[in-house]
This record gives structure tokens, sequence and C-alpha cells, in this order.
């Protein structure tokens, strides 16, 4: 299980509270966890990777055991 924490404007938009948690089977990668978060959240397509390029918006970072691995 992943948790992931999204930014205020986008947890109104998802319509949840606090943070998220997705099944993601191995491997465990940056793609594979947005592809998780976009199936289960539809409406999020688009916002957090650009749709036809799939890169990750910028302002997008992912952290793990405190560290940065954006």
């Amino acid at each position: 299980m992943i948790r992931v924490k999204l930014p205020h404007h986008l947890r109104n938009l998802a319509r949840v509270n606090g943070e998220l948690e997705v099944e993601v089977a191995p491997p465990v990668t940056q793609r594979a966890i947005l592809d998780a978060v976009e199936a289960k959240y539809p409406v999020l397509v688009g916002t957090i990777r650009d749709r036809n390029s799939q890169q990750r918006r910028s302002l997008v970072r992912f952290f793990a055991c405190g560290e940065d691995l954006s």
C-alpha cells in the first residue's frame, strides 16, 4: 500500500480528506504510482501529469523515507 499526500486543491478536486492509499504492483515506480492514483481518481487525470506526454508536472514531488526523489 502506497500513501499519497495531495495538495489541498487536488484533495478538493478528488473529494478526499487526508492521504490517499493506492495499491501498486511491483516494481513500484513513480509512473506506476501516478497510474494507480489516476485510475482510482479519474478526476485527477491531467492535473498531476500532462495528458499527452505523461510527464509529471514540475510541482509534483516524490518523497520516500524523508528523501526527495523528484
